[in-house]
């Protein structure tokens, strides 16, 4: 996009204009949440990296007198590709805005990229528990995204399985439950019933809870997690076992479309997670940052316009869904 005195006349106009702030973009809630594991990955280095389970024994074995003792099973589970894409934004200014706007602060908001490559990063990173439900979305650029787990099953699924042994878990929890203290114990059981890819009994202990923004489940969360007594008991004296035991974590980008837009059908999505065992990755190839125009790049010598340029590149990706349970809450079986 050009800003030029057609599409933004105000600028250069004769009349006393005061502007005022936009709205501040959303907070990167989904990046500083704990959800996901932040990988610094070097340049230079190729534009892949694989993230793949590795599995022990979590029990010792009897040895009988003067025998040998029996050697562990170790299990490889599954693994995931995740690949770097690279996402930019320009802007372009004309000379003649440059020459007669009478608002140089105007100017240099426009000029402040910076905030686009890190806000899509958290869209993206949310999208990944937007859509969980499915094996791949298709976002606001048009391209199909695949978002499976290693077993080849959507993060939110009643049969993910397991490396090597028959065993299956689940998710997802039944009936999709808006956030209440029963749904979330409900939840709880879904972590408790956790293995390794040998099939033993591995539980997780949440210690997030997500939501969207949507101030009654917001609300809810808040009362159970900072309520001194239990908000469900009659007697004041009764103590709330939920006080402090979960991060709440809102994310606002949780209830939207593809393209980032409010999405009423969401607002109800609700999970826990255990960060501990959290193996949903974003690798960082390419921090964002700026390009400013300078003497022979990015200023045009036949149109006198000026280009600025934001610029990143990152990667998401989940191994497995051990660490995580989820609720659309709409009720749905």
């Amino acid at each position: 996009m050009e800003l030029n005195t057609i599409s933004l006349p105000k600028l250069t106009a004769n009349a006393d204009y005061i502007f005022v702030d936009a709205l501040n973009s959303l907070p990167r809630e989904a990046y500083n949440s704990g959800i996901f594991r932040v990988v610094p990955v070097g340049m230079n280095s190729g534009d892949t990296r694989v993230f793949t389970e590795m599995d022990d024994e979590e029990y010792a074995s009897f040895r009988g007198e003067g025998d040998d003792a029996v050697r562990a099973d170790v299990q490889v589970g599954y693994d995931i590709t995740v690949t770097a894409e690279y996402m930019a934004k320009d802007i372009g200014i004309t000379e003649r805005m440059r020459s007669f706007n009478k608002y140089p602060e105007i100017i240099r908001k426009f000029t402040n990229l910076g905030r686009l490559v890190p806000n899509k990063m958290d869209l993206d990173l949310t999208h990944r528990l937007t859509f969980g439900a499915s094996t791949s979305y298709t976002d606001a650029d048009g391209r199909t995204v695949s978002i499976a787990t290693g077993d080849t099953k959507a993060l939110f699924a009643t049969d993910h399985a397991l490396a090597g042994s028959a065993t299956t878990y689940r998710t997802i929890v039944a009936n999709n439950p808006r956030l209440s203290r029963g749904a979330v114990e409900a939840a709880e059981l879904l972590m408790v019933q956790r293995y390794n890819n040998l099939g033993e009994l591995k539980s997780a202990t949440a210690d997030i809870l997500f939501t969207s923004n949507e101030p009654n489940t917001v609300n809810t969360a808040r009362e159970y997690l900072q309520s001194t007594a239990d908000p469900d008991s009659a007697n004041s004296g009764v103590v709330n076992p939920y006080r402090g035991k979960y991060r709440h974590v809102i994310l606002p980008r949780l209830a939207t479309t593809a393209a980032g837009a409010y999405d009423s059908t969401k607002i109800y999505y609700w999970g826990i997670v255990d960060s501990s065992r959290s193996t949903s990755y974003i690798g960082i190839w390419q921090e964002p940052y700026m390009v400013a125009p300078t003497v022979g790049d990015g200023i045009e010598f036949a149109t006198g316009n000026w280009n600025y340029g934001t610029r990143g590149a990152y990667g998401i990706g989940t191994v497995a869904a051990h660490h995580i349970a989820f609720s659309k809450g709409d009720g749905t079986a």
